[in-house]
């Protein structure tokens, strides 16, 4: 048998249970100190000296007292009648004499309340009123056989007390990993148990004791117990109380929430991210198996990976730089690989990118023409499924994006018509396999310029938000879980992408992102009114493929759009009929021709070759 060994593996067994005792013994040790402190702290030379002279005045009082009964129970016994001089001035004198030392008594107690005996003293006495008289009973009790259970009941409380007082002392070996920064060791220093009770009074939270911490994936992590009337709301409402106990940074996350039992609370420090070791960059093999799913990105103190409904509709918010159109564009993505997508962009730089790839609506005419045939597919295929008697669409989804969503309403907005149907395609479309998607930099539904409208915005189920700007766009943003306080995420590179999902809970969670090349390298396939065939499966996930490059010599969208135009045609209708390019396109295009000279409008709006023109 290894000695040495076993000798070890008890000698850490031992501590590690004392360790765990410990932070339960740690209030009791800390009240004995605080009271002991006190107690040390009144025992002044001038308090020794009130208690002295009091204790003096009360011994002569006392005397006199004894005297004056002494002199009253002569005055009785030298006459039978009460009304005598004799007895009337002895009853007065004791009367007085007993007035007087109850007032020197008052005073006495008063002086040794302002010079207590030493704690540890008031614990012998108290101590030798129980082990005094057990030890006699045990000896009084003891017959034929020897009685002890009265003395070692007392000997056990003499040693509970002694063993709380060593456990609430003891300094607990928090296990440091030589991976922890510096920021991380200062933090479970003044985590651990014996820092907090000692230095909480001081910030405000009395009553309140740590568990030995533990660095998670996340970052650190533990449990407090909350005595009193400690409650989790109360504990939270002191975070600033706490960030300044633990010295922690200004922009560290700190986040209190409640602990599988009553009277707990457990404190998660981030200073790391599960998310930090994994790519951000989304490709289609992150598309889940299941079709009413996609993945969202990973949350940043598991690790884990964290899918939202596919069919389900959608609100993000963030402000401008939190990196909304990148952590967009994989769901997007996913939406267009899965079934159709329809993208109106009010701002029109997102459009750039995925014009190639799917239906996009940028100037005004487009959108509104846009929103006209999606309410039109849904009307068509509510139409269809009355028909074949089903309840919900079974064919491809189309799913429309608004981006930004304050520019869409404050186009619309006065076109009550194309409203109401923005509207009814938020409340009606899901059954019918038509998903709204919004996304906005202001989330607010008052106000001259909202980002989302009042009625759209309670149907859109699905929340995330990244930063925003105040309460009130994080209380539209995220509707009943505003307390995750998005807008309080902290503004800075490392955390783009990075923001809250309602109802997962206050972490925080690192989205997918796609970039520019991403986007074009996606498959093309614009959508068209009536596409979506009948009973139609959803389409299998499609992969990233390179777009071939360009023959030498193909002619681009410009190229097209001249020729036509010296072919004949007049209009941008005729243009896109002629070409078969969208009619989007054949306007921006006629613009920049128009721009350089090559092609002239006319005052009635016909088109010419510049060269005809001149």
């Amino acid at each position: 048998m290894d000695w040495k060994q076993a000798w070890s593996t008890t000698t850490n067994t031992t501590n590690s249970a004392l360790d765990s005792l410990a932070p339960v013994c740690v209030p009791f040790a800390a009240r004995w100190d605080l009271e002991t402190e006190r107690r040390n702290k009144l025992r002044t030379p001038e308090h020794l000296k009130a208690l002295m002279a009091a204790q003096k005045e009360h011994n002569a009082a006392r005397s006199t007292h004894a005297t004056a009964k002494s002199q009253q129970l002569t005055a009785r016994a030298a006459s039978n009648n009460p009304f005598t001089a004799g007895r009337r001035a002895a009853r007065v004198a004791a009367k007085a004499a007993a007035r007087h030392e109850r007032d020197t008594r008052a005073k006495l107690k008063a002086a040794r309340v302002n010079y207590p005996s030493t704690l540890r003293a008031r614990a012998v006495q108290a101590h030798a009123v129980h082990a005094v008289p057990s030890v006699l009973a045990s000896a009084l009790m003891s017959t034929a056989h020897v009685t002890v259970w009265p003395a070692a009941t007392s000997a056990v409380l003499i040693g509970a007390n002694a063993a709380a007082l060593a456990l609430g002392r003891r300094k607990l070996r928090v296990p440091v990993d030589e991976s922890l920064s510096l920021e991380e060791r200062q933090l479970m220093e003044r985590l651990d148990p014996s820092y907090w009770v000692e230095h909480a009074p001081d910030r405000g939270l009395s009553g309140t004791v740590t568990t030995p911490p533990a660095v998670e994936p996340g970052g650190i992590r533990c449990e407090i117990r909350l005595d009193g009337t400690w409650t989790v709301k109360t504990l939270a409402d002191k975070a600033d109380s706490i960030r300044a106990l633990l010295g922690a940074r200004t922009a560290l996350r700190i986040r209190i929430t409640a602990a599988s039992r009553g009277g707990w609370a457990v404190l998660t420090l981030a200073t790391r991210s599960a998310a930090a070791g994994v790519s951000s960059m989304w490709t289609p093999d992150r598309i889940p198996s299941d079709p009413l799913a996609m993945s969202l990105g990973l949350d940043t103190e598991t690790g884990d990976e964290v899918l939202i409904p596919f069919d389900e509709r959608l609100l993000v918010s963030g402000a401008s730089g939190t990196g909304k159109s990148w952590s967009f564009r994989p769901l997007m993505a996913t939406a267009h690989l899965r079934g159709d997508l329809l993208l109106i962009d009010g701002k029109g730089e997102e459009a750039n990118i995925w014009e190639p790839v799917c239906r996009v609506a940028v100037e005004q005419d487009e959108i509104t023409d846009t929103v006209d045939q999606a309410h039109a597919e849904m009307t068509r295929r509510k139409v269809d499924m009355k028909q074949r008697g089903i309840s919900v669409w079974d064919g491809r989804q189309l799913t429309v994006v608004v981006d930004e969503g304050q520019v869409i309403l404050a186009l619309i907005s006065k076109d009550k018509d194309r409203l109401q149907r923005l509207i009814e395609l938020s409340s009606l479309g899901r059954s019918r396999g038509v998903v709204l998607w919004w996304a906005t930099q202001y989330p607010l539904t008052d106000g001259s310029a909202p980002g989302v409208h009042k009625l759209i915005a309670p149907n859109l189920l699905t929340r995330f938000s990244l930063r925003v700007a105040g309460t009130t766009q994080a209380q539209v943003a995220l509707d009943d879980c505003a307390h995750y306080a998005p807008h309080q995420i902290p503004d800075g590179r490392e955390y783009r992408g990075h923001g809250y999902l309602k109802g997962y809970g206050p972490r925080m969670l690192r989205t997918w992102t796609l970039d520019d090349a991403g986007v074009r390298a996606l498959p093309p396939s614009i959508w068209t009114p009536g596409q979506s065939a009948t009973g139609q499966a959803p389409r299998t996930p499609l992969h990233l493929v390179k777009q071939a490059p360009a023959p030498s010599g193909a002619a681009t969208n410009r190229d097209r759009v001249l020729a036509a135009v010296q072919a004949g045609a007049r209009t941008g209708k005729d243009v896109a009929d002629a070409t078969g390019i969208h009619k989007g396109t054949v306007s921006r295009e006629i613009k920049d021709l128009v721009a350089s000279g090559d092609l002239h409008r006319t005052a009635d709006g016909r088109l010419l070759p510049g060269q005809q023109a001149a």
